[in-house]
Order: C-alpha cells, then structure tokens, then sequence
C-alpha cells in the first residue's frame, strides 16, 4: 500500500475531524449554513474512511489499493470506523 496516500487520507481525516469538532462546540448553536458545513463534513468523514477501508482491504488481499476509489455519499453513508 502507498504510505503516501494513505497518509495523504489521514490528514484529510484529521482535517476533517477538527472542523467538526469546532463546529459541534461552536457557542450559541449553528446557523443554518454551518449546519449544511457540519453535514458535508460529516459525508466527506463517511467517504475518507470507506476510502481507507477500501485501500486496506484490497492490499489485505493482494489486490492494488491504488484502484480503490472514492465512492458516493449515498453507498457510505453512516459508516463508522
């Protein structure tokens, strides 16, 4: 597997998780455009680590993990690590 891209996922995964943290325990609540930010942030966060599943499972199998590839939010969704 690609160290590189793998750590590549992970720090968007970081990324991700911080601005979902600051927005979860922003004061005062969201506002309606923060909470269509804290939504797409969740799907990303759903998609990343399907992403790196994906890539684990297929070099778990002998498989290229390069040919993993982001899926829709619809096939993620709800996926926790």
């Amino acid at each position: 597997m690609s160290e590189s891209a793998e750590q590549d996922i992970m720090t968007t995964i970081r990324g991700l998780m911080d601005e979902e943290h600051t927005l979860r325990f922003a004061e005062g609540g969201l506002e309606q455009q923060e909470r269509r930010r804290m939504k797409e942030v969740e799907e990303a966060l759903d998609q990343c680590w399907d992403l790196l599943r994906q890539r684990r499972a297929r070099s778990e199998h002998g498989q290229d993990p390069d040919e993993a590839r982001v899926r829709p939010v619809s096939e993620v969704e709800n996926y926790r690590q």
